[in-house]
């Protein structure tokens, strides 16, 4: 990804807006921070705390800015499955809180929340959730509130996740804020899945070519790639196979033009030629897609048949 302009030139990340607890109620409900979100890299976990981190020696303890800052910095603890260290980091944040709604709070409820759902507690992070959706409508902060949306639809069962992604997207699409109408693509992804748990694959196509346009609207081609990925497999699944491995092939040869694998580029090559009765064909793919993701020790935890199978199918 490329680095944010702002990075090594000496620009300060934050605006120097010190508040008391009279008029902290007022201030939470209006002050505009710098977003220091658009220094994620969700590819790089470690960097990205580090930064983070360097960023928050600069940032006074009683601005705003600085319990947003820590939220972000136990998100990306948890994505690194540092759980413990992620709590610990919030616990800083819930001491200094206070008892008025702000965005610091609805991003807390959103972290502690979805740290809980990382480590395998979702029933205790729905009501955070839950919280956070109430409190980002009453502030007007429509991208927190369509992020609760989409949480409380990850740890809901598949039919109520279905219903509670199409709010995400209705309230998306009607925002008038720009950065709350930055999730659709993720929006129009998640739903395309939750179509496509229930077989219902001509709805999941239409969601994942929505997806892929929105995408290549924001012009990333990683994103775009993982786009064009989904809608490939909604076209297996419709047992359009042909174009299916049509998509599937052209993104092999982007990937590899450009020195990278993709391991689940070649499973589904793989899938699809076994569809069309080219099981040879399909060996050496398998054996392509298992050597790259069993090197994944999430997914081999999570899914170990998956990788099983991968092996079993590339020795015929």
């Amino acid at each position: 990804m490329s680095k944010n302009p702002a990075e090594g030139t000496g620009k300060v990340y934050y605006f120097p807006i010190q508040y008391d607890q009279k008029t902290e109620e007022s201030r939470m409900l209006s002050e505009d921070f710098l977003d220091f979100d658009s220094l994620w890299d969700y590819s790089n976990r470690h960097q990205t705390e580090t930064r983070f981190r360097e960023i928050l020696l600069q940032v006074p303890e009683n601005n705003l800015a600085y319990l947003e800052l820590l939220t972000q910095i136990a998100r990306a603890q948890g994505l690194q499955y540092k759980f413990d260290r992620a709590h610990q980091t919030l616990d800083q944040v819930e001491r200094r809180l206070g008892k008025y709604s702000s965005r610091a709070k609805v991003r807390y409820l959103l972290e502690r929340g979805r740290t809980l759902n990382s480590s395998g507690r979702p029933e205790e992070a729905r009501p955070l959730f839950e919280q956070a959706f109430n409190m980002a409508k009453d502030l007007s902060e429509d991208f927190y509130a369509v992020d609760a949306l989409h949480m409380l639809a990850i740890v809901a069962p598949p039919a109520s996740g279905l219903d509670l992604n199409l709010r995400a997207i209705q309230m998306a699409e009607s925002s008038s804020q720009a950065k709350a109408r930055g999730w659709l693509a993720s929006l129009y992804n998640n739903t395309g899945w939750s179509y496509h748990d229930l077989g219902r694959y001509d709805s999941a196509l239409e969601m994942f070519e929505r997806a892929e346009a929105a995408r290549r609207a924001q012009g990333r081609v990683n994103e775009i790639r993982i786009a064009q990925w989904c809608v490939a497999r909604a076209l297996r699944s419709l047992k359009r196979v042909d174009e299916a491995l049509s998509t599937q092939m052209a993104l092999k040869e982007e990937f590899e033009g450009d020195g990278e694998n993709d391991g689940y580029v070649y499973e589904e090559i793989a899938e699809c030629l076994v569809m069309m009765d080219r099981a040879e064909e399909a060996r050496p793919y398998f054996a392509r897609a298992h050597e790259v993701l069993s090197q994944d020790p999430v997914l081999s935890e999570k899914e170990p048949k998956r990788i099983a199978r991968l092996k079993v199918l590339s020795s015929g």
